[in-house]
């Protein structure tokens, strides 16, 4: 019992000493991104920005080309701002996840159009954002996606079939435009109209919950 527990002790110990080995690379990382190198800012984006993309912001702005302007918008800030970030020991990802909020919020205003949060909803969590441990924010992440998809469901079960499979098979499962039609048996063109309505159909009754 007693190395067993000595065994559990040491493999906590490691993966601390990991996670301190983690956390300087990623320090020096963006020192060399502050200091002008664009291929180490790259290697901050590469790694953080799909999950920003997956669990941030097509979440909240329910559409794949909402959500690749606001990762766009959120890169080009990143390079343009990347002086003003302050090493605070929780990592990058917290501070570009502010920023990608912020993205978000400005396109909800502009567009006034949402599948999932509200404009109100984004400014709230931004004015709630406080630095995490990059546990808490992969808890975080992970809570993010459940609610959406909870969300989501719920609506989609009020829906009429047709509406709810074509808003699941393109938006949640993001499968090809041409793929959906197939099996919806319409053509594009169709699909598009369909998909259309269904997703108003989808923000109704949303709307219908707050």
């Amino acid at each position: 019992m007693v190395f067993g527990v000595a065994g559990a002790d040491e493999r906590s110990a490691m993966r601390g000493r990991e996670d301190d080995a983690a956390m300087a690379e990623e320090r020096a990382t963006v020192a060399r991104a502050q200091a002008g190198d664009r291929a180490a800012v790259g290697q901050l984006l590469r790694k953080y920005g799909p999950g920003l993309y997956r669990s941030v912001l097509l979440p909240r702005l329910g559409s794949e080309a909402l959500a690749q302007d606001a990762l766009s918008e959120t890169y080009a800030k990143v390079v343009e701002r990347i002086g003003q970030f302050t090493w605070q020991g929780v990592g990058f990802y917290p501070w570009l996840r502010v920023i990608g909020l912020r993205a978000a919020l400005d396109i909800l205003r502009a567009k006034k159009r949402l599948l999932v949060w509200e404009a109100e909803d984004v400014q709230r969590e931004i004015d709630a954002a406080q630095t995490q441990t990059p546990l808490e924010q992969t808890l975080s992440d992970r809570r993010d996606r459940e609610a959406a998809r909870r969300r989501i469901d719920a609506a989609l079960s009020k829906l009429h079939p047709r509406y709810a499979r074509a808003v699941r098979m393109r938006v949640l499962d993001e499968l090809p435009r041409e793929e959906v039609a197939r099996a919806l048996e319409v053509s594009p063109a169709t699909f598009d109209v369909l998909l259309h309505r269904a997703v108003a159909a989808l923000k109704k009754a949303l709307d219908s919950e707050r």
